[in-house]
């Protein structure tokens, strides 16, 4: 496959993949994440991207309102404040997770996107939200209202989706439809301490996968962040990636080791691909009418 297209476009990214001790504050953490950003910009990053709710432990293991005070504002919180103020200081782009306190009592899971200058220049609320044992999600964070949020950065256009997202195809393609060059996940995902090994291998392997197909079925790259650690009973499986829109896997870290990931992506593939595999000329948008249904109970032929 060739390209028509004369000017390369790139943009390099730094993914953030770290522990959140639960013993350690916010503000401990907060400085090794901008040790690790500082890091990024060194190696080259443009657009740097956290994990989920990284400013602190994973908190939806149990249903505590007490932890709901974790929540801030945005924009006027702390941590956003901070992320803005980082994002200026090294004049990159900042995709961002954090607990969004919107008023008393309603709280979201959101992702905040930083221009260079410390702007905001999008905001998405997790759509998805899971309620599952260790991932009690429902109890702290209300289902989006903003709808399928893509950002005009700089170099690139980038969807915003969060974790649980990551399981529907839906929500990959409606992103991707909006024009997104490159979908971002900031990920709190891992095994239970509990789960037999082949059980375990299976869930990652199956995560990775996942991954994989949203890269190839829209034609675009794909990255997601995860923490590292053991809190309470989750040990999370970092395993923090890039995918191409051929679904290779051109950066992947570790599962348990604190790390800055930095990979260039070549925009110019995503028309290479596309024409290759025009899954979005083949799309027959006359026949999916049953996606809006729940599920179609008219019998099987």
């Amino acid at each position: 496959m060739t390209s028509t297209q004369s000017s390369p476009r790139t943009l390099t990214v730094g993914l953030l993949q770290h522990a959140c001790p639960v013993t350690a504050t916010k503000e401990e953490v907060l400085a090794n994440v901008a040790k690790l950003a500082r890091a990024a910009k060194a190696q080259g990053a443009e657009l740097i991207v956290t994990q989920e709710l990284f400013v602190g432990s994973y908190f939806c293991q149990a249903e505590d309102a007490a932890r709901m005070d974790l929540a801030e504002a945005i924009p006027d919180g702390p941590t956003c404040q901070y992320m803005a103020k980082l994002a200026a200081e090294l004049d990159v782009e900042i995709t961002a997770s954090l607990y969004e306190r919107r008023q008393a009592g309603l709280y979201h899971n959101t992702s905040v996107y930083f221009s260079r200058k410390g702007a905001i220049l999008g905001r998405y609320r997790k759509m998805h939200i899971p309620d599952d044992p260790r991932f009690s999600e429902k109890y702290y964070f209300t289902p989006g209202d903003l709808g399928w949020q893509v950002v005009q950065g700089t170099k690139a256009m980038c969807g915003m989706l969060v974790c649980w997202d990551q399981w529907y195809p839906e929500a990959a393609r409606l992103t991707a439809l909006k024009g997104a060059e490159l979908i971002c996940y900031p990920t709190a995902i891992g095994w239970y301490h509990g789960e037999t090994p082949r059980d375990a291998k299976a869930q990652r392997e199956a995560w990775i996968t996942m991954h994989k197909a949203h890269a190839i079925a829209n034609g675009c790259f794909v990255i997601a962040v995860n923490r590292i650690g053991v809190e309470a009973d989750l040990r999370f499986w970092g395993t923090s990636l890039v995918c191409d829109p051929a679904g290779q896997i051109i950066a992947e870290g570790s599962i348990d080791q604190e790390e800055v990931i930095v990979c260039t992506l070549e925009l110019n593939a995503i028309e290479e691909i596309r024409r290759g595999w025009p899954f979005l000329r083949d799309r027959r948008i006359d026949a999916y009418q049953g996606l809006s249904q729940r599920f179609s109970d008219e019998p099987h032929a």
